[in-house]
C-alpha cells in the first residue's frame, strides 16, 4: 500500500494550502475569533472533556483538536502531512492555545507517541483513506486508558456507495459497500473546500468499509460500542443531495438513506 499511501499524502500536503485559505468551508477567521468547530451533537455525545487528555486522530490542521482544547480537553493531534501538522502548531501557537502536534501515519503512531488518552476522537470524512480497518481500531485501542471512550462522527458508508460524481443528480449505485485489498482510484478536482484549485496529485485512493467491519473491528479491538446513531445528513455538498437546512445536505422530501452516523465505545476498566 506505500505507493498509495505515499500518493495521498501528496494530495494531503496540497490541499493543506488550499484548505487553510478556504473560507467559506473552515471558517479560518470566525474560528480564530474564538469559534468552535466541532458540532453541537458531538459535544453532548463525547461529554464533558475539561481536564481530560483528547487524541485527535488523522486531525488535519487542527481547528477541530483545538476546539476541544477550548472546550477544556488537554489536546493532542495526529495528521500524516507535514504541512498539515505545520500549520496546526502556527495555529495553536497564533491563539495562544496549549496542544501538541504529531506528524506520523496513522498505523505508525504507535511507534511515534507515547502515552494513552480519556478520549480518542475521530471525525468526518477518515476512514476512506485507510486501508486496514480492524489495524486502525488497535491503534485506537493502543491509545485509550482503561475507562477511556472512542468518538466517531463520520459518513454513513452506505451514502459512499453512491455515485456522487459532478454532473450526477440521481441516487445510482456505483462503488463498493464492503472492504477490498484494492483501492478505489479517483481522478481529483481541486479540494473538497474548493473544487477549482489548481491540484498537481492527479488521484486520490481510498477504500470502502462496511458499517458492520467498522463496528466489528472495534468490538475485536476490545472495545464496548455504547451507542451508534445513524442521521439522515451529510455536512458537505453531494451533487445527489439538497441543502434542506444550512450546512445540511439530504435526500429530497419523503427520501431517507443513512448518510452519516456517530458511535461511542468505551475500553473496560
Amino acid at each position: 500500500m506505500d505507493r498509495y499511501r505515499l500518493a495521498n499524502r501528496a494530495l494531503w500536503n496540497e490541499w493543506t494550502a488550499i484548505n487553510v485559505r478556504a473560507e467559506t468551508f473552515y471558517r479560518l477567521e470566525e474560528f480564530r475569533a474564538g469559534g468552535v468547530r466541532v458540532r453541537d451533537y458531538e459535544i453532548e455525545e463525547v461529554g464533558p472533556v475539561t481536564g481530560k487528555d483528547l487524541l485527535h486522530l488523522q486531525c488535519h490542521f487542527g481547528t477541530d483538536t483545538l476546539s476541544w482544547a477550548r472546550l477544556g480537553a488537554r489536546v493532542t493531534g495526529a495528521d500524516f502531512s507535514e504541512p498539515a501538522i505545520g500549520r496546526a502548531r502556527s495555529l495553536a501557537a497564533e491563539l495562544g492555545i496549549a496542544a501538541t502536534f504529531v506528524c506520523a501515519e496513522l498505523y505508525e503512531l504507535p511507534e511515534r507517541l507515547d502515552g494513552d488518552f480519556d478520549v480518542v476522537y475521530t471525525s468526518r470524512g477518515v476512514l476512506g483513506w485507510l486501508p486496514d480497518i480492524p489495524r486502525w481500531a488497535g491503534v485506537v485501542a493502543r491509545f485509550l486508558r482503561p475507562g477511556g471512550i472512542f468518538y466517531i462522527t463520520e459518513v454513513h458508508p452506505v451514502a459512499l456507495a453512491f455515485d456522487d460524481r459532478s454532473g450526477v443528480t440521481d441516487l445510482r449505485l456505483h462503488f463498493p459497500y464492503w472492504s477490498r485489498p484494492e483501492p478505489i482510484v479517483i481522478p481529483t478536482r481541486g479540494s473538497y473546500a474548493d473544487r477549482t484549485a489548481k491540484v498537481e496529485q492527479p488521484f486520490e485512493y481510498g477504500w470502502s468499509h462496511g458499517l458492520g467491519e467498522i463496528v466489528t473491528a472495534l468490538a475485536s479491538a476490545g472495545l464496548r460500542i455504547d451507542f451508534l446513531r445513524e442521521r439522515p445528513f451529510l455536512e458537505w455538498e453531494v451533487p445527489f443531495l439538497t441543502e434542506r437546512e444550512p450546512g445540511r445536505w439530504r435526500l429530497p422530501e419523503g427520501q431517507e438513506l443513512p448518510l452519516s452516523f456517530s458511535l461511542k465505545a468505551t475500553k473496560p476498566a
